[in-house]
């Protein structure tokens, strides 16, 4: 309701000023509601609110500034290719970014592994968003330079609704892998973790390659699939050790 408030007041009064609130309403919407939805509803006593909150916000700015780095001494070309390049950097960066904020923690669960994931993926789609807003703002035609709030916004509606079933759900699976391959309370390397990353970062280079709504439909019911099937494995898990803290009791 507060971005479209702003939205439609810079529509009505041409005011600038309120473009950078459109932008950082507009980007950091649909990536905070998921994570406080998650905060409010589900809690993990192995993942703090501090440890997802810092997550969100340090692996969104330190992961888009890697990945820019990166992705420029590379020197990424246009087409698949250049795209596969972009979705192996990215994927993993957010995936260095998974690990980091899994120090520390004493217990590993899928579950958990899911929720650190899609909190690592959504702050970065964030940061990244607002980029793309601002960028989009500027138009050239014809040679000049014109401001356009139009782009500004469906910008941000289409990467808002694409934020789920885009960096959030491919970080999401890895982060499930990872903390899945976990032995003893700790992360260990595992063939699993490297399929999980060339598969994520697929379907990432695939997404960007794409430009019809139809594509970008696929290639998310084709991420849903391994996140449920994790997430129902996080579940038996789950429910297998109550059954045995019951059966001992």
């Amino acid at each position: 309701m507060l971005w479209i408030a702003t939205v439609a007041t810079a529509f009505v009064t041409g005011n600038l000023i309120l473009v950078p609130t459109i932008v950082l309403l507009g980007s950091f919407l649909v990536p905070v509601t998921g994570v406080t939805w998650y905060l409010d509803h589900d809690p993990s006593p192995a993942l703090s609110p501090r440890r997802v909150i810092a997550a969100f916000v340090i692996s969104g700015v330190v992961g888009a500034l890697a990945a820019s780095l990166l992705e420029s001494w590379l020197v990424l070309g246009p087409g698949p290719v250049g795209m596969m390049k972009v979705g192996l950097i990215e994927e993993f960066v957010k995936g260095a970014g998974i690990v980091l904020f899994a120090l520390g923690m004493r217990a590993f669960t899928t579950r958990d592994g899911i929720v650190l994931g899609a909190t690592v993926g959504f702050g970065f789609a964030a940061f990244e968003s607002s980029g793309y807003a601002l960028v989009s703002l500027f138009v050239v035609q014809g040679g000049h330079l014109f401001l356009s709030l139009q782009s500004v916004v469906f910008t941000e509606l289409i990467r808002g609704l694409l934020a789920p079933f885009g960096h959030g759900l491919w970080s999401a699976i890895l982060g499930g892998v990872i903390f899945h391959a976990a032995r003893n309370g700790r992360l260990r390397p595992a063939f699993g973790i490297l399929v999980a990353y060339l598969g994520v970062s697929i379907l990432h280079g695939a997404f960007d390659s794409f430009g019809s709504i139809v594509g970008y439909i696929v290639i998310s019911i084709v991420g849903l699939v391994p996140l449920v099937y994790l997430w129902r494995r996080g579940d038996r898990k789950m429910f297998g050790r109550s059954a045995s803290l019951t059966t001992a009791g």
